[in-house]
Protein backbone atom coordinates (compact mmCIF):
# COMPACT_ATOMS: atom_id res chain seq x y z
CA UNK A 1 0.00 0.00 0.00
CA UNK A 2 2.83 2.12 1.23
CA UNK A 3 4.63 1.56 -2.55
CA UNK A 4 1.60 2.37 -4.46
CA UNK A 5 1.13 6.34 -2.34
CA UNK A 6 4.66 6.72 -3.29
CA UNK A 7 3.86 6.21 -7.04
CA UNK A 8 1.01 8.41 -6.92
CA UNK A 9 3.12 11.18 -5.23
CA UNK A 10 6.05 11.06 -7.10
CA UNK A 11 4.32 10.14 -10.55
CA UNK A 12 2.15 13.67 -9.84
CA UNK A 13 5.26 15.15 -9.12
CA UNK A 14 7.48 13.93 -12.57
CA UNK A 15 4.18 14.59 -14.30
CA UNK A 16 3.64 18.42 -12.99
CA UNK A 17 7.24 18.60 -13.71
CA UNK A 18 7.66 17.19 -17.28
CA UNK A 19 4.61 19.54 -17.92
CA UNK A 20 6.18 22.72 -17.57
CA UNK A 21 8.90 21.75 -19.25
CA UNK A 22 6.80 21.21 -22.46
CA UNK A 23 4.41 23.89 -21.76
CA UNK A 24 0.99 21.77 -21.01
CA UNK A 25 0.61 22.74 -17.54
CA UNK A 26 -2.22 24.91 -17.59
CA UNK A 27 -4.12 22.26 -19.59
CA UNK A 28 -3.71 19.17 -17.67
CA UNK A 29 -5.32 18.68 -13.95
CA UNK A 30 -3.54 16.60 -11.13
CA UNK A 31 -5.01 13.22 -12.05
CA UNK A 32 -3.48 13.41 -15.84
CA UNK A 33 -0.41 14.59 -14.12
CA UNK A 34 0.29 11.60 -11.84
CA UNK A 35 -1.01 9.31 -15.02
CA UNK A 36 1.65 11.07 -17.14
CA UNK A 37 4.54 10.35 -14.56
CA UNK A 38 3.58 6.77 -14.29
CA UNK A 39 3.42 6.10 -18.12
CA UNK A 40 6.78 8.64 -18.37
CA UNK A 41 8.47 6.17 -15.95
CA UNK A 42 7.07 3.34 -17.68
CA UNK A 43 8.69 4.47 -20.86
CA UNK A 44 12.16 5.65 -19.30
CA UNK A 45 12.28 2.26 -17.55
CA UNK A 46 12.18 0.60 -21.60
CA UNK A 47 14.56 3.35 -22.85
CA UNK A 48 17.12 3.22 -20.75
CA UNK A 49 16.73 -0.65 -19.63
CA UNK A 50 15.88 0.12 -16.17
CA UNK A 51 13.27 -1.26 -13.46
CA UNK A 52 11.96 1.30 -11.69
CA UNK A 53 9.11 -1.40 -9.77
CA UNK A 54 11.88 -2.41 -7.74
CA UNK A 55 11.97 0.11 -4.93
CA UNK A 56 15.07 2.16 -5.77
CA UNK A 57 14.26 5.65 -6.19
CA UNK A 58 17.63 7.02 -6.94
CA UNK A 59 17.60 10.68 -8.96
CA UNK A 60 18.68 9.10 -11.70
CA UNK A 61 15.42 6.57 -11.72
CA UNK A 62 13.58 9.97 -11.09
CA UNK A 63 15.33 11.52 -13.93
CA UNK A 64 14.66 8.55 -16.30
CA UNK A 65 10.60 8.90 -15.50
CA UNK A 66 10.99 12.72 -16.41
CA UNK A 67 12.66 11.52 -19.42
CA UNK A 68 9.58 9.77 -20.26
CA UNK A 69 7.08 11.85 -19.36
CA UNK A 70 8.40 14.60 -21.72
CA UNK A 71 8.91 12.08 -24.53
CA UNK A 72 5.28 11.09 -23.48
CA UNK A 73 3.96 14.89 -23.67
CA UNK A 74 6.15 15.33 -26.89
CA UNK A 75 4.12 12.76 -28.64
CA UNK A 76 0.64 13.57 -27.06
CA UNK A 77 1.50 17.16 -28.78
CA UNK A 78 2.35 15.96 -32.08
CA UNK A 79 -0.79 13.82 -32.25
CA UNK A 80 -3.31 16.18 -31.05
CA UNK A 81 -0.80 19.98 -32.68
CA UNK A 82 0.55 18.05 -35.23
CA UNK A 83 3.76 19.71 -34.15
CA UNK A 84 6.17 19.71 -30.82
CA UNK A 85 6.29 22.76 -29.05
Amino acid sequence: MVNFIVWLILGGIIGWLASIIMRTDAQQGLLLNIVVGIVGAFIGGLIFNHDLNNGDFTVAALLEALVGAVILLAIVNLVRRGRVR
